[in-house]
């Protein structure tokens, strides 16, 4: 079939499109990419304010286990720690700078640490 059997399509020539058509495919796009981060990035960041949020706790329950002598605690996100992917505990001013205590993991929960026995007092 060719376009000479049909006496509608008599000189149309076919192309990719209208201008306006593919203007509208641009921008119909960048309106869906930011819909998705609109609806993703409030998730990502609850999300992170909530791990930072109870690595430090965990921290500092660590550090106060671990260093009673440390003034301070400092829980972070490392990308290429010993442990992996992960957070990692450190306490802060104790004699002889920042010292590792423990790796937290991806997802921080507070430790269950048990009592420390003190000496001369096992019963």
């Amino acid at each position: 079939m060719t376009y000479d059997d049909e006496p509608e399509l008599a000189g149309y020539v076919p192309t990719e499109g209208a201008p306006r058509r593919r203007r509208m495919r641009v921008v119909l796009r960048i309106v869906v990419i930011v819909g998705i981060a609109c609806l993703v990035l409030p998730g990502m960041l609850t999300t992170m304010s909530v791990a930072a949020a109870t690595a430090q706790e965990a921290c500092n329950a660590w550090v106060a286990y671990e260093a009673p002598e440390a003034t301070a605690a400092s829980a972070r996100f490392e990308l290429f720690a010993a442990a992996g992917p992960g957070w990692e505990c450190y306490t802060v001013g104790a004699f002889g700078g920042d010292r590792h205590v423990a790796s937290l993991g991806l997802i921080p929960i507070s430790p269950t640490l048990s009592p420390v026995p003190k000496s001369g007092n096992n019963t």
